[in-house]
Formats: structure tokens, sequence, C-alpha cells
């Protein structure tokens, strides 16, 4: 009887054990108290570059593809060449526009010197014509005074009166001549900037058709891998048509952590994270900057927490990690590539690392 009991309470014992342990095990799987790490780890997370989309910016056949899928290029390098035949032309075609519009603005010069000589010309002529008017209008005087004595006939007086009249016809028509030359002169002058602006709209053409024929190259922005090149020779692009794409060797983390888990993370804290890709090799970063909102405030359909079935949810909130450098694997590192973060918030963040939350 007493083995019995001693039997049973063996079985109770290692039961209560077993449930004991059970329970410590749920505790440390979900990281409750006590178990309660100060690593906060996010499977969300994933590798981030900058991917550019290479279009044309005018249409035209494709003449010429030196590039394959996935080459490496460097900055400059031609990717797609677009037939150019046209754009010379049109360029050819500005340029002659410029030299006319900058031969007719050098002839200004010269048409406004003969303007103001004629100008010079018209106002000589009146001076003679008021020195003549004057002269006339002496002898008139002493005629006039000749005859009233009678020591002159009338006829003379009459030849002086009508010499005078002639004289005053002289001056009004040398006057309107100068009224002439000043009102061309004038008109040559206005013309000045009509034809400065003729001259600076065939530069800006110029400059234009220069833009347009050097489009017709589509080379690489960065240096950095292409992506799937989709242009090929004798294709027709329109002006937006994607033709490939380049992205840079320049990667980074971002890691979505939950709101839950930001209590102590801050901008500098070192971070390690494993790629999916890459096995069980172990990366180093640190967090460079916090979103300044949850990832669900940039989606395009929000949420409506104004309803009687609401359910709360830990939302998630971007963090960008950068990579530390001169780690060998780096070079593996895709856009896209799944990644697992791990932060140890007890570490003290680098005192170097500028608050840009």
């Amino acid at each position: 009887m007493q083995i019995k009991q001693i039997f049973k309470s063996g079985i109770t014992l290692t039961a209560f054990a077993i449930g004991v342990l059970g329970v410590l095990m749920v505790l440390y799987a979900w990281q409750l108290p006590p178990f309660r790490s100060s690593v906060e780890t996010t499977n969300n997370a994933y590798v981030k570059g900058q991917v550019t989309l290479l279009s044309p910016q005018i249409p035209g056949y494709v003449v010429a593809v030196p590039v394959q899928d996935y080459m490496t290029v460097k900055k400059g390098d031609l990717l797609v060449q677009i037939d150019d035949r046209m754009y010379q032309q049109q360029l050819a075609q500005a340029q002659a526009t410029l030299q006319q519009q900058q031969a007719e603005l050098s002839n200004f010069a010269e048409n406004r010197l003969a303007k103001q000589a004629s100008l010079d010309l018209a106002k000589a002529q009146l001076q003679s014509a008021e020195a003549g008017q004057e002269k006339a209008e002496l002898d008139d005087k002493r005629t006039g005074t000749l005859v009233d004595r009678g020591f002159s006939t009338q006829s003379s007086g009459d030849q002086t009166r009508v010499a005078l009249l002639q004289a005053k016809s002289t001056v009004a028509q040398a006057e309107a001549a100068v009224k002439i030359a000043e009102q061309n002169l004038a008109l040559t002058d206005a013309g000045k900037a009509s034809l400065e602006a003729a001259v600076a709209s065939a530069e800006a053409t110029v400059k234009l058709a220069e833009i347009n024929l050097g489009n017709t190259r589509i080379v690489a922005p960065v240096d950095g891998r292409l992506g799937e090149v989709a242009a090929h020779v004798g294709q027709y692009a329109a002006a937006g048509t994607q033709l490939t794409s380049i992205t840079p060797s320049t990667v980074w983390v971002i890691a979505n952590f939950k709101e839950t888990q930001l209590a102590h993370i801050d901008v500098g804290l070192p971070a390690t994270f494993t790629v999916d890709g890459l096995g069980d090799i172990e990366l180093s970063g640190r967090v460079m900057r916090i979103a300044p909102a949850a990832g669900s405030e940039f989606s395009v359909l929000k949420a409506d927490n104004a309803t009687g079935n609401f359910t709360k949810v830990a939302q998630r909130i971007p963090l960008r990690i950068e990579i530390d450098p001169g780690q060998s694997t780096i070079a593996d590192l895709r856009p896209g590539m799944s990644v697992v973060v791990r932060i140890d918030t007890a570490d003290k963040p680098l005192p170097a690392v500028a608050t840009l939350q």
C-alpha cells in the first residue's frame, strides 16, 4: 500500500514537472517574463536598393543595343542607341536659323548708323533752310522800306516777298524731314529688342535640338547592374517605354518591427541580420533612421477604425538599417531578398550617429 502511494506520488510529481516545463517552454518561446530578452527580432524585413527604370524621352527606332541582361555597367556606358538622323537634321536646321537671326542682329548696327546719318542730314538741311528764311526775311524788310520810300519798284518787293514764302516752305519741308528721320531711327531702335528676342529663341531651339539629339543615346546614369534588357534592334520605342533597369551596388535593409518592440530601439543601435539567400552568414549594420509613421499610414486604402467591429492589431514601424562596410558578402546582396533582423536593445547607440527620426 505504501509502495502504491509512493508510485502515485512519483507520477504526480513527474506530470507536474512536465507541466511546469511546458509552461516554461511556452514562456521562453514567446519571450514572456521571466524569459524576456533584450534582443528584438523580426523576419518582416528585406534588402532595399534604388532600382532605376530607364526609358527614352523621345520616340524613335532602336538601332543598337550593346548590352545584355544583368551586365555590370559603368556610369556613361551606352545602353541603347535610337536612330538620330532626324534629330541631327533638326539640329542643323536650328543652327541655320540661329545664324540667320544673328546676321540680322549684326545688320542692326549698320542700319542704325544709316538712319542716324539721315537724321543728321535732315537737321543740316533744316539749318540751311532756316538760314535761307532769315536772309529772305531781311531782304523782304529792306525791299519793303525802299518800296515805301519810292526808291524801288513794286515788282522788286513782290519778288522778295515770294522768296520769303519759298524760304518758309523750305523750312517746313526740312522740319518734316527731320521728324521723319527721327521716327525712322526710333523704329530701328525699337526693332532691336525683337531681333535680340529672335536670337534668344533661335539659341533655345538649338539647345533643345542638342538635348533631343543627346537623348537618342540612353546611357547608364550610375554604376550598377542591369536588369532584363527589353530593347532590341528595330523596335520602335515611344517616349516612356521601359527598355531596361539599373540597380546600383549600394543597398540597405528595411526592417518592419511591431510597435510593441520599439520601446528601447533607438537610432544608432547596432543590428545583426541574416539573409535567406546567403544561408547562415551573419551581417552587421546599425539603425540609421526610424520611419515617422506606421506603414499602414502610407497605404492607399487606409483602415477605418471608427467601426463597431474594431480589432486592435499591432502596427509595424519601418526601420532603415545601414550595412557596415567591409563585409565580403555585401556584393551578393540583391534588393528584395528576405532578411531576419536582430537588434540588442541592451547595447548603447553609437554617439557619432545623429538622431534622424
